[in-house]
């Protein structure tokens, strides 16, 4: 008997045989994510269309930021991202006079709203997971560029600004918990040797970043660590507690399999090029990334997925090879 979207994906956690390898795409959705039912209409509807292993819920960028006051506007970018008008923080000091927000108002308020439409047109049978940012870099989506200056010019200033962003997102990460989501993307952007040393992301990232996970872990059924960028943290970042490690795998290193060697409590994720094969390959490169990526991990531990969001330009017909691939190779 086939297994469920929740039990084939708790099962790949597990390290058990499992009946075919899951998988999960997700995207950005300009526009309609401006509302709640806007982002939970073209999230079910993504989810009915391709019958992925889980739900990975992609709120508009820079949410959080916008709950602070940035100001940001949509553009035509393939990654469906928008472009920041104006951020909150221009100044060290701006970091002390950021505020610990109501989760259950203003921009996390429509996250929730549309967490409890997805739970319910989704059903129960697969696991839902709500985009969670780190600290840093919500940070960053407040500062811009200067980020770094002030973690290394004025590190006393940016952790005041890093505890009110940690105690705010903390929270909303339980309240998504109590809404709809089965558990949380954790994607931090700065867990990269181009960007930070270890010791830096030591003192700013895991110091910030563990709490929201360990405050989420005693509701959560499914945690998901997202790597963002080139040349990950890797070894640093295989220590966190949670079930799920994604990365760029086939942009950067370590591999599909080194990572999976590396991440022993749980599952790996990726195995498709999100910038190359599916937007730009024809049906049968996707289904030879997804041979690859099995024959790397055997098959087990592993989840398909990309690196990060499907570009809004890849075609319909990649994805379903995508997904279809996951069943027959």
């Amino acid at each position: 008997m086939p297994l469920t979207h929740r039990e084939r994906i708790e099962a790949a956690v597990r390290g058990e045989k499992l009946d075919r390898v899951p998988i999960a795409l997700w995207r950005h959705f300009p526009v309609q994510d401006q509302t709640a039912e806007g982002l939970a209409q073209a999230t079910i509807e993504f989810q009915k269309r391709f019958d992925f292993d889980l739900v990975k819920v992609t709120p508009a960028s820079g949410y959080p930021a916008e709950a602070w006051g940035a100001k940001l506007r949509p553009t035509n970018n393939a990654e469906g991202t928008r472009e920041y008008l104006s951020r909150p923080v221009q100044s060290p000091k701006d970091w002390h006079s950021l505020q610990p927000l109501d989760v259950t108002q203003g921009l996390f308020g429509r996250e929730l709203q549309a967490l409890q439409i997805i739970r319910q047109g989704v059903g129960e049978d697969v696991h839902v997971l709500q985009t969670i940012f780190s600290p840093l870099t919500i940070a960053k989506q407040l500062s811009g560029d200067l980020v770094l200056e002030y973690l290394r010019r004025h590190p006393d200033d940016l952790k005041a600004g890093l505890r009110t962003i940690t105690e705010t997102t903390a929270r909303f990460a339980l309240a998504c918990l109590e809404n709809g989501a089965d558990g949380i993307f954790f994607a931090t952007q700065f867990a990269s040797h181009d960007l930070v040393s270890n010791e830096e992301y030591r003192e700013f990232g895991v110091e910030y970043d563990l709490p929201i996970i360990e405050f989420a872990r005693s509701q959560a059924k499914l945690l998901l660590l997202h790597l963002h960028g080139l040349n990950p943290m890797f070894g640093l970042m295989s220590v966190y507690p949670v079930h799920v490690v994604n990365w760029h795998d086939r942009e950067t290193r370590p591999s599909l399999a080194e990572g999976q060697r590396l991440f022993q409590r749980g599952a790996v994720m990726g195995g498709l090029h999100r910038l190359e094969t599916l937007p730009k390959g024809a049906p049968e490169d996707i289904r030879a990334q997804v041979r690859d990526a099995i024959q790397q991990t055997e098959g087990r531990r592993m989840i398909l997925g990309a690196g990060c969001v499907t570009l809004t330009s890849t075609p319909e017909a990649n994805i379903r090879a995508a997904r279809e691939s996951a069943s027959t190779c």
